[in-house]
Parts: structure tokens; C-alpha cells; sequence
């Protein structure tokens, strides 16, 4: 049972990571074609959103397997074997969900996401960009 939740968990995160990038790609693809600024700003929602989500799911990922190794290990021993699904029992607990959110697994995908979907929106409305270093250079070569 407990090894079905984690692989449960496991493909939920497969599948967060998959749909971020369809629906990062796709807001992408939309605010390139349109050049709206504001449509590549919106990428940011559900890949921040998705972000928080995966996170989520390798903690309780993680929270399961710290359960199956309890579980594993009161077999033999004089401690009852019981099934309860709760994790909140457990000895040694991994590590919060906000560093889980840190973690490289799900930073390694998630962080290069969102530094394209920034990128996207600086580069989309090109005369904003062209404005704004014109006024840094024109402030820099003012005093």
C-alpha cells in the first residue's frame, strides 16, 4: 500500500513538471506572436504555481518512503507492525516543504523555466528595454 502512494506521488510530480512546461510553452508561444508583454508576465502564474506543487509532491513522496522504512523496520522487532498511512508519527522527518522547494530536483527544472519566461517578457516588447537603457545610459553619461 505505502509503495503505491509513492509511486503515486512520484507520477504526480512527472506529470506537474510535463504540463509546466506545455502550458509555459504554450503562454510563450502567445505572447510572442502577439507581443504582449503581458501574456509572457502571465507565464509566471502557473509556473510558479506548479513549482510550489511539485515541491509538495516530493516531500510527501518522501514522507511516504521515510514510512515504508519504519514500517520495514518494525518487522522482526518488538515493535508493532501496523499499516497506518499517517506520516505525522513519524521518527525522522525530511526536510520542510520549503526546502523541498529548493531542493535540486525540482529546482532544476523549475528555476531555468521561469528564467526563460522572464527573459521572453524583457525581450517581447524590445522598445521598453531599448527605452529603459536609454535613460540608464543618458543618466550615466549626464554626470
Amino acid at each position: 500500500m505505502i509503495q503505491a502512494v509513492i509511486s503515486r506521488m512520484a507520477q504526480n510530480s512527472f506529470v506537474l513538471k510535463g504540463w509546466s512546461v506545455t502550458l509555459a510553452t504554450g503562454i510563450l508561444a502567445v505572447a510572442i506572436s502577439e507581443k504582449r508583454q503581458a501574456f509572457a508576465w502571465l507565464g509566471l502564474l502557473p509556473a510558479l504555481t506548479f513549482w510550489g506543487l511539485d515541491a509538495f509532491y516530493l516531500r510527501q513522496e518522501r514522507l511516504y518512503r521515510s514510512l515504508h522504512d519504519d514500517v520495514c523496520a518494525a518487522f522482526g522487532s518488538s515493535t508493532p507492525v501496523t499499516f497506518d498511512m499517517s506520516t505525522a508519527k513519524l521518527r525522522v522527518s525530511p526536510s520542510s516543504w520549503l526546502r523541498t522547494l529548493f531542493s535540486r530536483t525540482v529546482v532544476g527544472l523549475h528555476a531555468p523555466l521561469l528564467a526563460v519566461i522572464v527573459t521572453v517578457a524583457l525581450l517581447v516588447y524590445r522598445e521598453a528595454i531599448m527605452a529603459v537603457v536609454g535613460c540608464i545610459m543618458t543618466g550615466l553619461n549626464g554626470r
